[in-house]
């Protein structure tokens, strides 16, 4: 028998009414391999229909400790307890079918049946609305969105798109097919399908919905608001439509309109959990820490299940939880009943709670299992991002740089701050967006998005265009590319001559800059690799910086980082102004002078004072920069030693080299 089940040749055994020989092909494969999802699945359902109820049972039950998030598995649950006459139960398992999995039309169908009492007036109608919404789907676009909720993406691409082969302008297909690009950081992909799906159906709100999300996705932020006004126009009181519209006003900075909205959208739904959190992000970046504090915790009080509600508790750095709500954390992270996201909050949230009250051993093992979850999520590979950081270094050179001398927008609004995540580029920023000449905005991904434009798409395996395309790019290019970074940037500004833009990661991408935007200022906030590698690794990113989930692959960006910071010291002489965190805290107004005498500023005491200035902050250290420079931080790794053997080591790695 082949290592893969034949679970094809089990479901027509099952549909010809020989239950019976599908067991005995199922048992005998169980025998020299490992139960499966499927295969477990496929036992518990032949075993129903041979009539063997309780082997059903005990076979669906294993398969719900197996994988409990297997939403099939509650189905048939519900068809067992139903063969059995347990309706209540029947009810309970399909319910939890559904909500882990909505496209379940069986499970819908079921619900609708079950419901016979008037308390279940609106799940029977929203039974009906879904099973009709299903049942109108082909039944391939049904299978897409099955093998979508089961995270078996390839076999959902492999189905979506051979129907859309046959069935090119189906735009339900473009939309299931565009999810999943979302679903797997193809972005520009999922735009582009969006984008087509409109041309063929301009008036599909679900398209121009999601077209919204993935422009928001992609910070295209300009776009997401008109396609945002766009729906409210056509339904104003929609509750959807005005939670994106809110959300859009987040991303340019209308802080004021968007809480106007989520209040006036929480006002008719109380209950509803993410509207809470997206208040609370709100009201942290602008400030107002109590009031975002109450937000988040309405928002476990909504859902007590949301690790993301509690992990922003944590994230405000400030904050200390109360023991009711250190239990309820333990016992949702234990319970074996969560989504990999939520148990990672949860880990993190731990982590920061278990160092507050230095118990240095039990933080470090939380934070410790929440980057072991999220590196399974992500897949990153240390050894790829070195190969592609290497390649700057082979091909910017002094020659490449005088060759195109006097070529790029030649205009000094840009002020670039960069280095890792953690050393200090929220306070550098800070001093300086509390100058009047300088408006600070965020992080801005428009310079690693022009990288990733200028590489192309390809397979991993293929040679890299960029940076080489550099190489014979031609002048005028360069021109245009720094002249479309100003203008897609103009969003975020506020009317100063300079503005900031803190994306760490473009250090990597120090020469481009140079080429497209050459009287641009660029600043390396540096701080202590141990402290900063650390700092990194018990912080829960958004999104991005994967190379933080784990003490190795930090440890190897830390090196790859100090690598190609001097080989640019090399090739651009005088370019990079360094700032040293530590140094920054000895010394505060000598670093502050030097750092405005660099971005040729007058000096102003409100840099000095940046502790005082009101703006929104959107980076975890938004409320450690409201406060006034402490030193505690400097040596926030020195209980965790213990821990820390592998970072050592590969720190040592580039030491000794040097």
């Amino acid at each position: 028998m082949a290592e893969s089940l034949n679970a094809a040749s089990v479901q027509r055994l099952i549909q010809g009414g020989e239950a019976h020989l599908a067991i005995r092909q199922l048992d005998e494969w169980h025998l020299d391999f490992a139960p499966t999802e499927e295969s477990l699945y496929l036992l518990a359902v032949s075993c129903r229909y041979a009539g063997d109820l309780s082997r059903a049972l005990e076979t669906i039950q294993k398969l719900q400790i197996l994988a409990p998030r297997f939403g099939r598995a509650f189905q048939e649950a519900g068809h067992i307890h139903l063969a059995f006459r347990n309706q209540e139960q029947a009810m309970t398992a399909f319910k939890q079918a559904v909500r882990l999995n909505s496209s379940l039309l069986a499970s819908w169908r079921a619900i609708i049946k079950l419901c016979s009492r008037p308390e279940h007036s609106q799940l029977r109608k929203q039974a009906l609305i879904q099973s009709e919404k299903l049942a109108a789907l082909p039944p391939a676009l049904l299978s897409v969105r099955n093998a979508t909720a089961e995270a078996n993406l390839k076999k959902a691409e492999e189905i979506c798109r051979h129907f859309l082969k046959k069935n090119p302008t189906h735009v339900e297909a473009m939309r299931l097919l565009a999810d999943l690009g979302v679903r797997s950081e193809v972005l520009d992909d999922a735009e582009f399908l969006l984008e087509s799906a409109l041309e063929f159906e301009p008036d599909n709100r679900f398209a121009r919905y999601d077209y919204m999300n993935v422009l928001y996705r992609r910070q295209k932020y300009a776009q997401a608001m008109e396609e945002a006004k766009q729906l409210l126009a056509l339904e104003p009181e929609n509750a959807q439509y005005q939670t994106g519209y809110a959300n859009q006003c987040v991303a340019i900075g209308d802080f004021d309109e968007a809480l106007d909205v989520y209040d006036r959208v929480l006002a008719r739904f109380p209950e509803t959990a993410q509207l809470h959190l997206l208040r609370g992000h709100a009201l942290k970046t602008v400030g107002r820490t109590n009031e975002a504090i109450d937000a988040y915790r309405e928002t476990y009080a909504t859902d007590p299940s949301c690790g993301d509600a509690y992990w922003s508790l944590a994230n405000l750095k400030t904050f200390r939880f109360l023991d009711d709500e250190v239990r309820a954390m333990r016992d949702q992270e234990s319970s074996g009943d969560l989504e990999t996201e939520e148990q990672v909050h949860f880990c993190f949230a731990l982590g920061k709670h278990f160092e507050d009250n230095k118990d240095y051993a039990t933080s470090f093992d939380y934070y410790d299992r929440g980057n072991e979850l999220r590196r399974k999520q992500l897949g990153f590979s240390a050894e790829l991002l070195s190969s592609r950081l290497a390649l700057q270094r082979d091909v910017m050179s002094p020659e490449l740089f005088a060759r195109y001398a006097g070529s790029g927008c030649q205009d000094p609004d840009p002020i670039f701050i960069v280095g890792l995540p953690r050393a200090g580029s929220t306070l550098l920023e800070q001093i300086l967006a509390s100058h009047s000449l300088v408006d600070g905005t965020q992080e801005l991904p428009n310079i690693g998005a022009l990288a990733y434009q200028l590489d192309g798409r390809r397979a991993i395996t293929d040679q890299p265009r960029y940076p080489y395309c550099l190489k014979d790019i031609e002048a005028k290019d360069l021109q245009k590319f720094g002249e479309q970074f100003l203008a897609d940037t103009r969003i975020h500004r506020r009317g100063a001559p300079y503005f900031i833009d803190k994306m760490p990661n473009n250090f990597r991408h120090i020469g481009l800059i140079q080429l497209i935007l050459p009287n641009a200022k660029i600043i390396d906030a540096r701080r202590e690799p141990l402290s900063c590698c650390f700092s990194g690794f018990k912080q829960l990113f958004s999104s991005g910086q994967e190379f933080t989930y784990g003490l190795e692959q930090i440890g190897q960006y830390y090196n790859d980082y100090l690598d190609l910071m001097t080989h640019w010291d090399a090739v651009l002489p005088g370019k990079v102004l360094r700032v040293q965190h530590e140094d920054v805290v000895a010394d505060l107004e000598g670093q502050v002078r030097r750092l405005l005498e660099y971005c040729e500023l007058p000096f102003e005491q409100a840099c000095v004072d940046f502790h005082t200035t009101e703006r929104s902050v959107r980076t975890p250290s938004s409320e450690q920069v409201r406060q006034p420079i402490f030193t505690t931080s400097l040596e926030a790794h020195k209980p965790f030693e213990p821990w820390l053997g592998p970072l050592h080591q590969i720190l040592a790695q580039r030491a000794s080299h040097e």
